[in-house]
This record gives C-alpha cells, structure tokens and sequence, in this order.
C-alpha cells in the first residue's frame, strides 16, 4: 500500500499540488487523471520520491520513504517514467537486465536466474523479438515496452508509471494495460484516456486546481457531472457490454460546464 497525507509542491510561486493524500491499495490500479497541469505527474513523482513533499509524508507499506535505503526502495517500487531517453550503448536484453540491480549486491553479477526473468519480462510485453537490438535505435512505442519490461524484472511489489500508453498504438495500449491490470500489484498509473482508465483502472484519483476533486472507484468518479467542470468539455457516459464508455462534445457556447 502507498499512502500520501497532505503532500504538497510547487514551482516557483505557483503550487502544483496542496494538502493532497490519496491511497493505493493492495493488488489494485489506481489511475491518477485531470487535465493538463493538475499535478498528475507531480504526485507521482512526490509518491516514488523523485520530488519531497515539504508538508506531510508518503508512506510504503507503513514505512515512511525517507527511512527507506535506495536499494530497499527499489525493491518496493519499480517506475516507469516519461523522460527515459535512447542515448545508452545498451542492447534490449541488457537495458531490462537493468531492473534486477536491486536483487544483486554491489559488486555481484546478474546470474542465469537473472537473465531468465529479463527475458520472460520481455516476453510479456511483447518484445522478445527486440532484445539483441540497441536500445538507442528502437522507436518511442518499443521503447516504452522495453522499460515496462525492465521495471516488470525488478520484482518490486508497487508499479508506478507515468503515461505508459503514450507512443504506443491501440493494440498495445490495450495490452500494456490489462498486463499491469493482471499483476496483482499494488500499481498506480497517471492517464489521460479517460476510456482506457475506465477499462483497466479499479479506482481513480481525479486532480483539478492543485487538489483532489474526487476519489474512489471507477464508476463513482468518471460520472460527467464531476467531470465536466473539471474538463470543461461536454460528456456523455454509456453503458455497453459491461464496460463503462465517455463520449465526448464540445460544450455549446450557453451550457454551463456542470
């Protein structure tokens, strides 16, 4: 479990997030959504400790991340993020291997049982076919794949990703998503697609105006009147074959926005 009280950040003058505290349980994926500049990808990063909230505390599994070795750290959580770039030497197999530095101690080499879970992560994620290739030279769908697989190798019991369906085309997006669905992990994913939140996510935090507008379960919080203010777009939400679906319009010049 993650759980953040009352964190807070900003940039500059401008606060981003502000006495926020959500909660990701166990073996369930929480989606973090909102327009742009809400703070998705802020309290993200303020969860897995890239940034420090200076008000309240996030805590793993009721251990606070500040008393948490980077080793141990990475063994609780694995992340994947958006600024990860191709300029390495590393060849596919070795960029994935990568994830299991945290079950290795300093000066000890990954071994036949370390390979074998790198290779079936790749498979995983659909990229066996890609691991004698360089990393640097894969395009922006296969390299997102890559570093799923990479953070699938480190075994951690938290997943933490920012846009992971981003240059990735339907099929994909689909698949990467009802993969991390079906770990069993305590995950947290922010989105944009608010359609494939509703598909793969159990709950959802919906961010706005440097707070949290709603939390809960999927169909408590993608209900058009939360979010039409929010969005200030029109929505209209249907039910078909036991999914939940938005449609999408845009708001006559004289329809209020709720």
């Amino acid at each position: 479990m993650i759980e953040a009280a009352e964190v807070s950040w900003r940039y500059g003058a401008t606060p981003v997030i502000d006495g926020v505290g959500v909660t990701a349980r166990p073996g369930r994926l929480l989606g973090l959504i909102g327009p742009n500049g809400s703070g998705k990808t802020t309290l993200l990063r303020l969860l897995y400790g890239a940034l420090r909230s200076p008000t309240g505390r996030v805590t793993v599994d009721g251990d606070t991340l500040q008393s948490l070795a980077p080793r141990e750290s990475a063994r609780r959580m694995a992340v994947v993020v958006q600024e990860t770039t191709g300029d390495t030497a590393l060849t596919v197999a070795e960029m994935v291997l990568l994830g299991r530095g945290p079950h290795l101690s300093t000066f000890q080499r990954a071994g036949r049982d370390d390979h074998e879970v790198a290779a079936r992560c790749l498979a995983r994620v659909g990229a066996t076919h890609l691991a004698a290739r360089p990393f640097a030279g894969l395009s922006g769908g296969e390299r997102q794949r890559v570093l799923i697989a990479r953070a699938l190798a480190q075994e951690a019991t938290h997943l933490l990703l920012d846009e992971p369906t981003n240059h990735l085309d339907i099929r994909y997006q689909h698949e990467i998503l009802r993969l991390v669905h079906g770990l069993g992990t305590c995950s947290v994913v922010v989105l944009h697609d608010l359609n494939l939140a509703a598909r793969y996510c159990d709950d959802l935090v919906l961010l706005g105006n440097g707070g949290v507008v709603a939390t809960g379960t999927v169909d408590e919080v993608l209900d058009p009147k939360i979010l039409q203010p929010v969005y200030g777009i029109g929505m209209h939400r249907i039910d078909l074959e036991g999914h939940l679906h938005l449609l999408f319009h845009p708001l006559d010049q004289d329809e209020p926005p709720g």
